[in-house]
This record gives C-alpha cells, structure tokens and sequence, in this order.
C-alpha cells in the first residue's frame, strides 16, 4: 500500500514531473486577460480554439521586448513549463516572446474598420455636432456597472437640471451588440411618454479586446451611424478604440469624461453670465459717452434741446435692456430651482426609506395572508383526519367483535382461517368482544 501525501508534496511531484519530462517548451497561441503589475511582471493567458495555459513574464525578461504585449496578439513564445504551488496552477515561465501576427479578433477589428472606412462611415462631415447645452440625454449603457454610477455622479453635481434617460443593456456576451442597436434605434423613435433626447451615449467601462468586442461589430456602426441624434461614443479608458469610437459623432476617452462633456459646470456658467454682462455694461457706457461727445458739438437753442431728449430716450432704453436682462436672469434661475424641487420630489417618492416601508407593508399583509391561509388548510386536515379515524373505528376489528363475532388465533397470534389445519392439542385463543378464551384442540373434525 502507498504512503499517504500531503498536497504539497503532491504537488512538488507533479512540479517536478513536468519540469524534468517536459521542461523548456516553445509555444504560439493568442493572448488573453493579459494583466501589466506595477511591479513590472506581466501576466497573461495563452489560448487557442481547444485550451489555454496561464503564462507569467517576468520583468527582467520584459524589458528585453521591443514590443508590448497586448489583448488579442498571436504569438510565439519560449519558456519553462511549471507549476505555482500555491493554486496548483501549471504555467509556463515566459523567457522571451515573438509577435506572431494579430489575433483573430484583431484581424477581424482591422476588416471591419476598413469596410466601413470604404463606406465613408467616418467622414467628419456626415458627424453631427453635439449640443453646448443638451436638456434630455440618453445613456445607453449596463444599468450594474462602474460606467453609470460615474456618468449619473457628474451630472446630477454638474447640471441638476439634466434630464437623463437610462436605457439598460447587456455591454458584454453573446447578444449584447444587438440590444444596444436596438437600445439605439428605439431611441430614435417618438415613444410615448418620454421625451426626445438631445444626445446619446453610448459606453460602458474598460476591460480586454474581448470585454469590448460587442463596440466592434457592424450592427452597433450602423445604428450609430444612422441616429439623427447625435452620440457620443464612451468605451473603456483612453487607449481603447472600438469600431463605435470612429463612426461616433465624438469619442469620448471614458465614460466619466462623457459625462463631463455634456455637463457644463454650474460655476462656470455663472462665471460667463457675469463676464457677458460686464461686457454689455462696458458698450453701454461707450456708446453713452460717444452720444455725449456728440451731444457737446451740437448747436445751442432747439438743435441743442433735441439731441438731449434724444439722449434721455437712449438712457431711458438701456436702463430697460438692463431691467430686462436682469429678469430674464432671474427667471432662469428661478427656472432651474423648480426643476430642482422637482427632481428632488421624484427623488422623495423613490427614496430607500419609503421604498422599504411599503415592501414592509406588503411583506407584513402577506404574513397575514399565508397565516390565515395555512390555519385553514390545518383545520381542513384536522377534520380530514378526525372523519378517517371515525370510518377506520367502523371498519375495524373491535367494530366486529362488538357485533357478536369473535376472531381465534394460535399460540403465535397467527389468524385460524381452516381447521383442517389444526391438530388436537394445539393451543387457541379466542378473542371476544370483552376479554379473551384460551382453550386447546381435543377433536378435529
């Protein structure tokens, strides 16, 4: 019988097995999940249609690459196979590595953007501009992930009066490429009940070629491209490109920056009224101190006397442009609280609070419910079961006895049904209504 191992010395086995039959291995395949520590080391998958290994590369041998790996490159490398103790995962010690080409994702991405290249699908002037000032946008993007929570952050602080329309896609995974085209096109449509939006976008947060690879496909280019809204392309971090960043009307490098794009600061705004009305008050003043000049040219008697009725006239008018200027202001800020308390009263109706008391209303009546309900249906068993043991108590021996019949067994208890069975001296009993009587076999006839 073999000795018993512990995992780390079956593990060492194994580590050494491979190291010393299999050892130094040149392998090419497509990289994926590849991973770049601060440390330095790279850590990576290699895989092709039928399997993958986990490759690590340390930073010694790194700094010896003229090119860097990436998500989606096929190639050829050289290392040791091996196996990391601690998961008891076999990988391969990457020594050196030699482009082989590009993936096949990559190879398809390359395709793709020429065709719609050959097309004109990234024309500049078929890209419609985006709104300075957008009152309703659209985000077309997982309702789950990172990329929403910062979008929805930014523009509740930096423009609270935003509209913004939420429409949940799948971002990743077979399939996701079609929602977001028809998250796209309906959004196009006239759908009742919600407003039209001024700007799209279309994003979600970063990840590996693959992560991405819904953005590439030719049914997301073409719904971009066919929107008379215009969009805005948001997918992963800044050195990301997908197909959807060059039909796009913009490309923005992240969701985040999306965001900040649409939503112009509230300070900021502030800061160019106040610049545009020193700048009115300044012609103001110009213009009223060149009619003065005039004015002091100008004849004595009703020459003189008319122009300065011209002058008060002019004064009178500015001061009304101003007056007027100033309520305008005033109203579009008054417009903006309103539009705050509103916002923050749908906040109030969906609020955690108030969402948990009615669910604990409705928890609370359907306690109620399922109490009441199982109290019936345990008095129906109840009577269920009493009207069995009424109709068991019927049908039962002791039922019969107390009809005048009796029932004779042997000495085992075994019932007597045939006397011819029986011999003289076995042993009877008979059971009575009321009591038992033994007796034994003198004859059997």
């Amino acid at each position: 019988m073999s000795s018993v191992l512990s995992v780390s010395q079956l593990t060492r086995q194994i580590r050494s097995l491979l190291e010393g039959q299999i050892g130094d291995v040149s392998v090419e395949g497509e990289i994926s999940n590849h991973r770049l520590q601060s440390s330095g080391h790279q850590y990576f998958t290699l895989k092709d249609e039928g399997a993958q290994i986990s490759c690590v590369l340390f930073r010694g041998a790194s700094a010896r690459m003229q090119t860097p790996l990436r998500d989606g490159m096929q190639v050829q490398l050289f290392g040791e196979l091996t196996v990391y103790e601690q998961r008891g995962n076999y990988q391969i010690i990457v020594r050196s590595v030699q482009p082989k080409g590009q993936g096949s994702l990559q190879a398809r991405f390359e395709a793709l953007k020429q065709k719609l290249a050959a097309e004109g699908l990234f024309e500049n002037h078929w890209k419609k501009p985006i709104p300075k000032f957008p009152r309703v946008v659209a985000l077309v993007t997982s309702p789950t992930g990172a990329a929403i929570r910062d979008m929805l952050n930014i523009l509740t602080r930096r423009a609270p009066w935003l509209r913004v329309l939420v429409f949940p896609v799948r971002v990743q995974g077979q399939g996701a490429e079609q929602e977001i085209a028809r998250a796209i096109d309906l959004l196009n449509q006239e759908v009742a009940g919600l407003p039209r939006p001024d700007t799209i976008v279309v994003g979600r947060g970063g990840g590996s070629l693959e992560d991405l690879w819904n953005f590439n496909e030719e049914v997301v280019a073409r719904s971009i491209f066919a929107s008379t809204i215009p969009v805005i392309s948001a997918v992963g971090h800044e050195i990301d490109f997908t197909i959807a960043d060059f039909v796009a009307d913009m490309r923005a490098p992240t969701p985040s920056a999306a965001a900040e794009l649409l939503a112009p600061d509230t300070a900021e705004l502030q800061r160019h009224f106040d610049a545009m009305e020193k700048s009115m008050t300044h012609r103001m003043r110009a213009t009223l101190e060149h009619h003065e000049r005039v004015l002091e040219l100008t004849g004595k008697g009703a020459l003189r006397r008319e122009p300065e009725r011209l002058l008060r006239d002019a004064v009178q008018s500015v001061d009304d442009v101003e007056s007027t200027y100033h309520r305008a202001q005033e109203l579009y800020w008054r417009s903006l609280d309103d539009r705050m308390v509103q916002h923050h009263r749908s906040l109030e109706k969906y609020h955690p609070q108030r969402v948990l008391t009615e669910a604990a209303h409705r928890v609370a009546l359907l306690q109620q419910h399922l109490g009441a309900s199982m109290r019936q249906r345990i008095e129906q068993r109840a009577q269920k079961v009493l009207a069995m043991r009424k109709l068991l108590k019927s049908m039962g021996p002791d039922s019969v006895l107390s009809r005048g019949f009796s029932m004779t067994t042997d000495a085992t208890g075994k019932v007597i049904e045939d006397a011819s069975k029986l011999r003289t001296g076995d042993m009877m009993i008979t059971r009575l209504a009321k009591g038992k009587v033994a007796s034994v076999v003198t004859t059997n006839k």
